[in-house]
């Protein structure tokens, strides 16, 4: 006779990669489970952990067991590209909604690293295969890059129109901290309130060394996830 446990999570394991339980949303609960397989709960539960330590499922409070979404490695850290082109790369579909886009003044931080006092403010949401997945806010020095107005950023990449004006971005520095989201992003997002982010700050700057952009990332950490790649000297 077999394990029971075992038994259980191959059958459940099954399911999931079939799509008979899809991705992000709520498996049977343990009562339901249990009654299904004819077995305890205790053995239900022995059996969803060995999936919850492989990461295919995962325990939300007061809601119960969900399948795992699948994470995307994205090149964001290690390459200058466009997220449309990071994402194909990997096989998935990318879209783009601009929340806003305006001039404004520049704030102390932002006017210090652009060296500019009057900066464009485009603000995004990303989604990877019409999943929500990062909120962009990018501040565009106007100094360099004037008439943006005239390009829609839902479909043009900012890189692109970088290169247009003579501005390759050529090198990006960037740090990388850990947040939580607060309750409009969390709705943004389609996350838990004080979910866990990814959040970067970036600053870009063309061939010559000039500043061009500064952008900061906030990126879900149940769908991203970042390769760093070290060699030695």
């Amino acid at each position: 006779m077999g394990v029971k446990y075992i038994d259980v999570k191959n059958d459940i394991l099954k399911k999931i990669q079939t799509g008979e339980y899809k991705e992000g949303h709520l498996i049977p609960s343990e009562i339901e489970l249990a009654k299904n397989y004819g077995v305890s709960r205790p053995t239900i539960r022995q059996a969803i952990g060995l999936l919850v330590e492989d990461n295919l499922l995962e325990r939300k409070k007061r809601r119960g067991t969900i399948v795992s979404l699948r994470k995307v490695e994205q090149a964001f850290t290690q390459a200058i590209d466009s997220f449309d082109s990071q994402i194909h790369a990997k096989g998935c579909t990318s879209k783009t909604h601009v929340i806003s886009f305006q001039k404004e003044v520049a704030n102390k931080e932002v006017k210090n690293i652009l060296n500019s006092e009057t900066v464009y403010k485009l603000v995004r949401l990303r989604y990877i295969d019409d999943l929500p997945n990062v909120y962009v806010t990018t501040y565009i020095s106007c100094n360099i890059f004037p008439n943006l107005e005239k390009y829609d950023f839902a479909q043009t990449s900012f890189y692109s129109i970088c290169e247009l004006y003579g501005h390759k971005v050529t090198t990006v520095e960037r740090e990388l901290e850990i947040t939580t989201s607060d309750a409009t992003l969390s709705d943004l997002l389609q996350i838990e309130p004080e979910s866990p982010l990814f959040y970067f700050k970036s600053k870009g700057f063309d061939q010559n060394g000039i500043p061009v952009e500064y952008s900061i990332s906030k990126y879900r950490s149940d769908t991203s996830k970042f390769v760093f790649t070290l060699k030695s000297e």
